[in-house]
C-alpha cells in the first residue's frame, strides 16, 4: 500500500503529463457550411450551434439575445470572414464579453484566410454597392475551398483541445479522402456544364463559376446587394436576346420575384441552388450540398 508522500508524488507526476481537455468544445458557426464541417472533423468532441440557416442572408443577421448567449458560452467561433458577417459578428463579440472568440485568439477562426479570394476590388466605394474589400466571401460554392478550410480547421481544433488532437487529425484524414473522391465524381458529372451561360441574382457564385467553368453573362442586381428594378430587369432581358443564357440562378435565401420574372420571359429555367447545408431537402450535409447543386445545374441542360 502506498504511503501519503508517494501517493502525492504519483498524482503530481501524472498531472504534469496530463494535457488540458474540454469535456466538449462549444462552437458557434456563423454559417451552416462551417457547422457541418466542424461536425465532420469534431464528431462527439464538439457541440455546434449554427448562427444562421440556409434561408437567411448571412450579410444581414440580427445580433439577437439568443445569439449573444451562444457567443458568451462559445469556446470557438467558425466564420467565413472577409467581412461577410461585418454587420453582426462584431456586435456579438463586443457584447458577449468572451475573450476566447475575439479576433487574434485561438477561438476565432476565419475560413476565408485559407483560400484564394476572387473578385478582390482594386478600390472600395459604397456607391458600388455591397462590395467586400477582401474579395467575394461566398467561398463555400467551390468544394476545393472546403478541403482547404478543413485542413486549417482540424489543426485549430487540435490547438484548442490538444488532448484530442489525434482524434481531430484522424477525422480530417478520413474526411479529406472521402471529399477528394466525391469531388472527382462531381467534376465528372458536371463536365457538360463547362461554358454554360448563366444569369445570377446576386454575385454569390464566383467560386462555383470558376470551379465548373460557368459563364456569368448578367446579374439581376444592378449593384451587389441592391435589389433589381423593373428597368434593370428589362435591360437584362434585352441583353439575353443578344447573348442567351441557359438559366437564371439564385441562392435558397434569395428573393425569387426577379428571377421568376426573367425566366418566364426569357423562357429559361429559374434554378434555386441550396447554396449551403440545409438549403434543400437533399443538402443535409456537405456531400449532399454539392450532389444537389450539380444535379440542379445539369437539369437546365435537358
Amino acid at each position: 500500500m502506498l504511503n501519503k508522500p508517494v501517493k502525492f508524488l504519483l498524482a503530481a507526476t501524472l498531472g504534469i503529463f496530463a494535457l488540458p481537455s474540454f469535456a466538449v468544445l462549444n462552437i458557434l458557426a456563423c454559417e451552416p457550411e462551417w457547422g457541418a464541417l466542424a461536425h465532420e472533423l469534431g464528431g462527439d468532441k464538439v457541440s455546434i450551434y449554427d448562427a444562421t440557416n440556409a434561408f437567411q442572408d448571412p450579410h444581414h443577421i440580427q445580433a439577437k439575445p439568443s445569439l449573444l448567449a451562444r457567443a458568451r458560452n462559445a469556446d470557438m467561433v467558425v466564420c467565413t470572414g472577409a467581412q461577410l458577417e461585418i454587420g453582426w459578428l462584431p456586435i456579438l463579440q463586443q457584447q458577449a464579453g468572451n475573450s476566447k472568440i475575439q479576433a487574434g485568439q485561438l477561438g476565432y477562426f476565419e475560413a476565408a484566410r485559407y483560400v484564394r479570394m476572387l473578385d478582390v476590388p482594386s478600390s472600395v466605394d459604397r456607391s458600388l454597392g455591397d462590395v467586400h474589400p477582401g474579395g467575394n466571401p461566398h467561398i463555400q460554392t467551390d468544394p476545393h475551398n472546403i478541403g482547404l478550410v478543413a485542413a486549417g480547421l482540424s489543426k485549430r481544433l487540435a490547438e484548442l483541445d490538444p488532448a484530442n488532437g489525434a482524434f481531430y487529425q484522424g477525422n480530417y484524414k478520413a474526411f479529406i479522402e472521402r471529399w477528394n473522391a466525391a469531388m472527382l465524381n462531381w467534376e465528372k458529372q458536371a463536365a457538360p456544364l463547362k461554358g454554360m451561360n448563366i444569369v445570377v441574382h446576386h454575385k454569390a457564385f464566383a467560386y462555383l463559376e470558376s470551379w465548373l467553368g460557368l459563364r456569368e453573362v448578367a446579374a439581376l442586381e444592378p449593384k451587389p446587394g441592391v435589389e433589381p428594378t423593373a428597368t434593370h430587369l428589362a435591360e437584362v432581358l434585352a441583353q439575353l436576346q443578344r447573348q442567351p443564357a441557359k438559366a437564371v440562378i439564385r441562392a435558397a435565401y434569395g428573393d425569387g420575384r426577379g428571377s421568376e420574372w426573367l425566366a418566364e420571359r426569357a423562357k429559361i429555367p429559374a434554378i434555386v441552388l441550396p447554396f449551403t447545408v440545409g438549403g434543400s431537402e437533399r443538402a443535409k450535409d456537405l456531400f449532399g450540398l454539392y450532389d444537389d447543386t450539380v444535379q440542379r445545374l445539369l437539369a437546365a441542360l435537358k
